[in-house]
């Protein structure tokens, strides 16, 4: 699960911590990783880091980026230096109603291979 691009800055890794805590205890039987984007941002993905974030996306200087990535090495937090493309976004249905929300949830769900 990815955060949107920049979520790290306008929104802060402490929101992003508790938005993965919640989702785990609704769903404890989920197995995902998470990655909060930081953009260029070294100072947000610090944040991340301490706040115990698995992945962060940082797109700055590629120095910064080997030092976050030495600080994250000692948190077990990997830093990646793209973005990642969106495999499904639902940011388009931000405003919409519950129904066709729900449809667009489950055409994703039955569009991914079975797991079982």
């Amino acid at each position: 699960m990815a955060s949107a691009p920049d979520a790290g800055i306008y929104a802060g890794p402490g929101w992003f911590a508790a938005l993965i805590v919640a989702a785990r205890e609704a769903v404890p039987g989920a197995c995902f990783s998470v990655l909060l984007d930081c953009g260029d941002d070294a100072g947000a993905a610090q944040g991340a880091i301490r706040a115990g974030i698995e992945g962060i996306v940082f797109t700055g200087r590629q120095d910064v980026a080997e030092r976050l990535a030495a600080m994250a090495a000692t948190s077990n937090c990997h830093v990646l230096t793209a973005r990642l493309q969106s495999a499904h976004d639902l940011l388009p249905l931000l405003f919409a109603d519950g129904e066709s929300l729900r449809r667009h949830c489950a055409d994703i769900l039955a569009s991914l291979p079975p797991i079982c």
